[in-house]
């Protein structure tokens, strides 16, 4: 049975390639972007299954709005993906206020607006699924990336909270953690900070830690996409790559370890 699925940031990366992918197979897809003439091979591929709407998801606004047009124009919205979102890169000492907020706008509050703008839609329907994508630096931090990372951590707080929060409406949320693909996210769609020297060693002694096969396919996240699509019961978190499967048991088997280890301290904080 074809489902209905709202996608943000459907221009390019992730978010083109999955709506491709979901016409493919005969869903009807609204897939926004800052620039929707970017999409126009989709319309013309896959005509009356896919609308095609102008969206910036840093205002709240409008994503109501498109939401609105999105139900008027199909009736019903099964599946909302927040794929809108872009890295900032740079240390934090060389982060302007400018690229903070603007990192946040778009990697959170973008994500929150159109997670607000769905949920009346899927109350009333009593179904739906929303999926938010992460990264598996939602979960784990790394230099050069930390505004990046901040904005991922806050929307896994967010997101685990609204889980909890619409499960009794019939409404599930996902949440989608990938590690390094090849995107264009760490190319023209990122942003970067005015360079401060000293920072870089620590700069080169990230990149240069990095594997050579770390970046996988984006291609090759389609069947996943569409496995949490069609689950009867999503998991709440979702990795995508073997290494943030790798990274994050590392992370936390050493944050298992050191909370162990300051165990009596923490327990003497309790008091009487």
């Amino acid at each position: 049975m074809s489902k209905t699925i709202f996608i943000t940031g459907a221009s390019r990366g992730f978010g083109k390639i999955w709506a491709e992918a979901l016409l493919q197979r005969g869903d009807k897809v609204i897939a926004t972007a800052r620039n929707v003439a970017a999409l126009d091979d989709l319309k013309a591929k896959y005509g009356n299954n896919i609308l095609t709407l102008q969206l910036d998801v840093n205002s709240r606004d409008a994503g109501f709005e498109a939401m609105n047009k999105a139900k008027e124009h199909f009736g019903s919205i099964d599946v909302l993906i927040n794929n809108a979102g872009y890295g900032l890169f740079g240390a934090i000492e060389e982060t302007s206020e400018k690229e903070a907020r603007e990192q946040m706008e778009t990697n959170f509050f973008g994500l929150l607006w159109l997670s607000q703008a769905v949920l009346p839609v899927m109350r009333e329907q009593g179904y739906g699924h929303i999926i938010q994508l992460s990264s598996v630096l939602g979960l784990i931090s790394r230099p050069v990336l930390g505004l990046y990372a901040a904005s991922k951590f806050a929307v896994e707080g967010l997101s685990e909270s609204l889980a909890a929060e619409v499960k009794g409406f019939g409404i599930n949320v996902s949440i989608i953690e990938p590690a390094g693909f090849d995107t264009e996210w760490g190319g023209s769609s990122a942003a970067r900070t005015t360079a401060i020297p000293e920072y870089d060693e620590v700069k080169n002694n990230h990149q240069a830690g990095i594997p050579p096969d770390f970046h996988g396919t984006a291609s090759g996240t389609t069947e996943a996409l569409l496995k949490l699509i069609d689950s009867e019961n999503p998991p709440l978190r979702l990795l995508l790559g073997k290494y943030a499967n790798m990274l994050v048991k590392k992370d936390y088997g050493n944050r298992i370890e050191e909370w162990d280890k300051w165990q009596e301290t923490t327990l003497a904080a309790q008091g009487k």
